[in-house]
């Protein structure tokens, strides 16, 4: 391990010894977060060292002093216990999916069992869809809250979805936009560190993690995943953060729509005791996660859901930001049916395929600054295991401009695996493998 003794540190000679494959010491990381958030080092230095962490990595010491300096660029939350009313905090962070509506439902539901979910949201970019964008959706919902109107909702009503503030872990922020036009995203140390250094910074006590694996995941391959798994309970741990990780399915959407009014649509079915079986049962399972973690495993969150004790909390949580929970949704201007190509029994259904059609529809943006179609995306009216009929639908699309129904249509070319009648296909589980510490 190289030591940098003295207060002085020189950028070339971090990246030099992290190109060399040593080990950077906690005070050259330190220095190095605090410079780049200043300014004080170059975005083409720093560019090259996260290209010298993604092609020779770093040892869980490097990685939670990585994480540690992101979190002090920034302010942590407090979460004092008596704002929250003898609620155990637990929050869950998904990497990403297409139809993952998860939170939507997940949130108001472990609230409704006791406790405290103060679950800070993003927006969508390319094929994945962001939880803000859903629920910016309902008609005067706000995304962004103070400090104090988050501690009063937390207390209130038990949940909160909203945006994080620009002082929560800003060098998170500055590094994430460098390294998504550097080629260095898929870093597992750096991955591990953005989503870890928010969720500690963020002060919850208690975190599940559901890292997707598959075509519309950003993990492709089971090994991946479970390294990064790995990687961010083993940070959890570290900073005295119960963690478990899940590994969950991405070759298929979640559910039967990818889009924002369409999602939450769906999501408001599952609070309603229905809902597709998969969104239900992940649901569920991560509900019964979030619970033990926060040491309230004896509360059964499917009771809570046929109930309306959820509805209840959804229901308050969307009113508490100005929403409108009874207002009608938003609806694309046109749709479009692409029907099924044959009979048989569907196989496969690609998400990423699907994910890229909702964001040719206007659900998803480009660039972060982008706006998105409320009502765009894609309804799916068959799941793997369906028979399907040749020429009746298969997907719906929707877009208030028609002129992007063929590029859409193109996506989706190939999405599908159709096997005669009679065949059983071989279903892959929806979880896949725990990590826990």
């Amino acid at each position: 391990m190289s030591d940098f003794s003295g207060t002085t540190f020189d950028a070339v000679e971090v990246i030099r010894t992290k190109r060399d494959r040593e080990e950077l010491s906690d005070g050259a990381i330190d220095w190095v977060i605090d410079a780049y958030t200043r300014g004080a080092v170059a975005d083409e230095q720093m560019a090259a060292l996260a290209m010298a962490i993604l092609l020779n990595g770093m040892s869980r010491r490097e990685i939670s002093t990585w994480t540690d300096a992101m979190i002090a660029s920034g302010t942590r939350m407090s979460l004092p216990a008596e704002a929250l009313r003898g609620r155990p905090t637990t929050d869950k962070h998904s990497t990403g999916g297409v139809g993952d509506k998860i939170t939507l439902p997940l949130a108001p539901l472990v609230a409704a069992c006791g406790a405290a979910v103060p679950q800070l949201s993003g927006r969508g970019l390319g094929h994945t869809g962001g939880t803000l964008d859903k629920l910016e959706s309902i008609p005067g919902w706000r995304a962004t809250l103070t400090h104090d109107e988050f501690l009063a909702q937390l207390g209130e009503v038990g949940a909160v979805v909203c945006a994080a503030s620009d002082d929560l872990a800003p060098a998170d922020k500055k590094l994430y936009r460098l390294r998504d036009v550097t080629g260095t995203v898929e870093s597992i140390p750096l991955i591990a560190s953005s989503i870890m250094s928010k969720k500690i910074a963020e002060g919850t006590a208690a975190l599940v993690l559901d890292v997707k694996v598959g075509s519309g995941a950003f993990m492709k391959d089971a090994d991946s995943a479970r390294e990064l798994a790995r990687t961010m309970v083993a940070l959890g741990s570290d900073h005295g953060v119960r963690t478990v990780a899940l590994l969950t399915n991405m070759d298929t959407p979640l559910g039967l729509t990818a889009g924002n009014a369409l999602e939450v649509r769906e999501s408001v079915e599952v609070l309603s005791g229905g809902g597709p079986p998969d969104v239900v049962e992940l649901t569920l399972t991560l509900a019964r996660e979030m619970l033990a973690a926060a040491g309230l495993d004896g509360v059964d969150p499917a009771d809570r859901l046929q109930d309306g004790s959820a509805m209840d909390v959804w229901r308050r949580m969307v009113r508490a930001q100005g929403g409108d929970p009874d207002a009608a949704l938003p609806a694309a201007r046109e749709t479009s049916v692409v029907p099924a190509p044959a009979d048989g029994v569907l196989v496969s259904l690609d998400a990423y395929a699907v994910g890229v059609a909702a964001w040719r529809l206007g659900a998803g943006r480009a660039r972060k600054e982008d706006p998105v179609q409320a009502g765009a995306g894609v309804q799916m009216h068959a799941k793997p295991g369906a028979v399907l009929r040749g020429g009746e639908p298969l997907f719906t699309l929707h877009s208030d401009d028609p002129e992007r129904f063929a590029r859409a249509e193109e996506a989706l070319v190939g999405a599908v695996t159709i096997a005669p009648e009679g065949s059983r296909p071989d279903l892959a589980p929806l979880v896949i493998d725990r990590v826990d510490g």
